[in-house]
């Protein structure tokens, strides 16, 4: 049996070194063929034994100079039987350059796993160069190693064409080319963008800026204000100066202008008598017609019939007055139920 399977080994490796053969005959004409040959598109080469198989493709056969030719390659094998380890390359052979290398896929299909590499060369000098075979490792399970190898390719640098009839024509200087507005058409874009947002942010902030709310004045009530006019009046120490004609002109002035801001009477109008009249049936001012009274007929004693008074006449007259107004601040009812909250009221200053 082992005798057998022996001579069936032999007969597979004569087979496929009758095919390797073959093949490398036909790529060998293939590349002695014209480089003008448009059928002849790319080049492919591939060798195989036992389960492994390596081939690659050039996909042109000429470039011109700083161009780039693609170098497809493909390796397959069996990792069951055999392992198989991918090609060192080199980043340069014979003036030619890799300027880039793709990653290496990975397919399996089956048992077979199928390795695939795209490597990107150039050239910068001008000839026919080649590119030499890139060999594969390959392990057996059982058995001696051995190595499989694509083929090489020849590639064709070529250089621009010249016509040599022509003389030589030294190199022109720099021409200086007359800007226009066009070529800031950005930076004007770029400058009237910078301004609208500068300006947008100003108003931002200015419309949305906290001011320090201001200190609220106190609100001087009717009362407060006469009272305060009474303050500076007794201040003025115009009876004591023996102005008392004066005190008490302005002491009358005083009481006549609140009357009429707070019982909306013509004080200022009226006689005392009339004023005192009026007092009599105004169901507000009612209560203060005493002290109206008294402080009135003082003042009218000491500036028509050149009474003196008394200095505690004076200051009877002032606190009066002063009674007069502090006292007769409105009061304002609030309307409450009278089942929780009868009859309450809260008099306001």
């Amino acid at each position: 049996m082992s005798f057998i399977n022996s001579n069936k080994k032999s007969e597979l490796a004569i087979i496929n070194k009758a095919l390797t053969e073959v093949w490398r005959f036909l790529l060998r004409s293939i590349s002695k063929a014209p480089l003008g040959v448009g059928a002849l598109l790319f080049s492919v080469s591939s060798f195989a034994q036992g389960d492994a198989h390596v081939n690659a493709r050039l996909d042109a056969r000429q470039i011109a100079v700083g161009d780039q030719a693609r170098l497809f390659i493909e390796a397959q094998h069996d990792p069951s039987l055999s392992r198989l380890q991918w090609a060192t390359i080199p980043d340069t052979f014979n003036t030619l350059e890799i300027v880039e290398r793709s990653k290496i896929d990975t397919v399996k299909n089956g048992n077979i796993v199928t390795y695939r590499q795209r490597l990107l060369i150039t050239g910068f000098d001008s000839g026919v160069f080649k590119i030499p075979s890139i060999v594969f490792p390959v392990i057996p399970n059982s058995g001696s190693a051995y190595t499989l190898q694509t083929d090489s390719f020849n590639l064709l640098v070529q250089t621009l064409a010249v016509d040599t009839t022509k003389g030589f024509k030294g190199i022109k200087g720099i021409v200086y080319v007359k800007a226009t507005w066009l070529d800031y058409i950005w930076y004007i874009v770029g400058g009237i963008v910078l301004v609208v947002l500068i300006v947008f942010v100003i108003l931002y902030f200015i419309r949305n800026k906290k001011t320090a709310p201001k200190p609220q004045v106190p609100v001087e009530s009717l009362q407060d204000y006469y009272l305060r006019q009474l303050r500076e009046l007794d201040a003025r120490q115009l009876w004591q100066k023996k102005q008392v004609k004066e005190y008490y002109v302005e002491l009358t002035g005083v009481i006549r202008n609140y009357i009429e801001a707070r019982f909306q009477t013509p004080a200022l109008e009226l006689t005392t008598d009339e004023l005192l009249y009026k007092a009599q049936f105004h169901p507000e001012m009612q209560p203060y017609l005493g002290l109206l009274t008294d402080t009135l007929h003082m003042a009218d004693l000491a500036k028509f019939a050149k009474y003196q008074p008394l200095p505690q006449d004076h200051t009877d007259a002032m606190e009066k007055a002063n009674q007069l107004i502090d006292t007769s601040r409105p009061v304002i009812t609030i309307a409450t139920d009278t089942q929780t909250q009868p009859d309450k009221k809260t008099p306001t200053a």
